[in-house]
């Protein structure tokens, strides 16, 4: 008996000692595979993580960016204080126009973010800033063909998604027509709608309005300090200081720009949803790069204008204008290259309409239309999230600063009064 009890007893023993070691083994590993699933979902969110950054950021960061913090000038046009200053006082005075009534600053005034809120330019005989802006009576002078342009950050014109441009090369005009702001600066003296009017013909004005500066003594002083030499007033050198003033009216460290250079606190969820509907959408195909333009010519059937009495045909008739840039467009409407919609709800709309429904103007065919534009996918449900994101591309800390008088005493700015 005492010997059954004892090997009771040691089998009893092994079958506990065994019913431990399985016991210990389930749990063990049921602690290892419930590890492994935890370490799986940590590497699932992960991976999924890795893929929101990779669909919606790195796309969009490789379309647009954010502005350089400086900008370059022509190697033959270094930027100086006193370049600038003598610019500044040429852009406000309208000595510059046949008639002595218009100056730059008559349709691109820092109050509009240096464009204005027309339509279609009123230069020769208007009177009036912005909207309020009218011909005189009688007149005999057509409105401007275009929209004008914002001069806010033209410093840019031409840069590439990389961060890259040549002022000497920058894109200018709806049309393209000239490279460069030195270039641009005198395009608008002698154009007649815009400040030359009937006063002179085309090629004896800008010879004309030289002769007039160089009766100022007070420009005399400005040129030969800027420029080394009392004898240096003339059209090359008229052109290079208004192009260096041009070139110093930046706006470039709006919340967007901000955002790109790492403060993510800088716009809001709103607008993050805005920004990848936009790159989703296909705005990006044409409005990409820091200036959120190509650069390039679209055709993309906006009806004409019906102010002008001849239509605006584009470059060799095709209808083509330059994208325009999207940044400060608070100060910009009404948009497009004429100016036909005045809000961009409304330039939404027109862009969603385009992937379905024939061009609103009925001089373009369907088959005219830029691809890249037929191509977007602009939905209505977005609307709100891309103007949203539109905004953070203002910015209101630019150069506003406006002399008292100018040297030929003529009104400040043209008749804006």
């Amino acid at each position: 008996m005492t010997i059954r009890r004892a090997y009771f007893q040691y089998v009893s023993g092994i079958n506990i000692k065994c019913f431990m070691k399985v016991t210990a083994y389930f749990f063990a590993s049921l602690l290892i595979y419930l590890a492994a699933i935890v370490l799986m979902a940590c590497h699932r969110e992960k991976e999924q993580s890795k893929s929101t950054v990779s669909t919606r950021d790195e796309p969009i960061r490789e379309e647009v960016g954010a502005l350089p913090e400086t900008y370059i000038s022509p190697v033959d046009n270094p930027s100086t204080a006193d370049k600038i200053a003598l610019g500044r006082l040429l852009f406000y005075d309208p000595i510059l126009s046949g008639g002595k009534d218009v100056a730059c600053a008559s349709c691109h005034h820092p109050d509009y973010g240096y464009a204005e809120s027309q339509e279609l330019s009123i230069g020769v005989n208007g009177t009036g800033l912005g909207e309020m802006r009218k011909f005189n009576h009688p007149n005999s002078i057509p409105f401007a063909r275009r929209n004008a342009h914002s001069l806010l950050n033209t410093a840019y014109n031409g840069i590439d998604v990389e961060g890259n441009y040549t002022p000497e090369k920058a894109p200018m005009f709806w049309d393209l027509r000239v490279e460069s702001l030195e270039k641009q600066a005198l395009e608008p003296i002698i154009n007649f709608e815009e400040m030359r009017g009937p006063s002179y013909e085309t090629e004896v004005t800008l010879d004309s309005i030289v002769n007039r500066i160089q009766q100022i003594p007070a420009y005399e002083l400005y040129f030969a300090k800027v420029f080394g030499d009392s004898s240096s007033i003339n059209a090359v050198n008229i052109a290079k200081a208004l192009a260096t003033f041009q070139r110093s009216l930046t706006a470039n460290n709006s919340r967007f720009d901000q955002y790109m250079r790492g403060d993510h606190k800088a716009i809001s969820s709103l607008e993050k949803e805005g920004f990848a509907a936009f790159i989703r959408s296909g705005c990006a195909k044409c409005h990409n790069g820091p200036m959120f333009s190509d650069f390039k010519l679209h055709v993309l059937g906006v009806a004409d204008n019906e102010k002008l009495t001849i239509p605006d045909t584009g470059p060799k008739n095709s209808y083509a204008f330059r994208t325009p840039t999207l940044r400060n467009l608070r100060y910009t409407d009404p948009y497009m290259h004429n100016g036909k919609f005045k809000t961009l709800r409304r330039v939404m709309e027109f862009y969603e309409d385009m992937a379905s429904k024939e061009p609103e103007n009925p001089q373009v065919s369907r088959k005219q239309l830029d691809p890249l534009a037929k191509q977007m996918k602009l939905k209505f449900k977005d609307f709100q999230a891309i103007e949203a994101f539109l905004n953070t591309l203002n910015d209101d800390q630019f150069d506003r600063t406006i002399p008292e008088s100018v040297p030929s005493g003529l009104p400040v700015g043209g008749n804006i009064h």
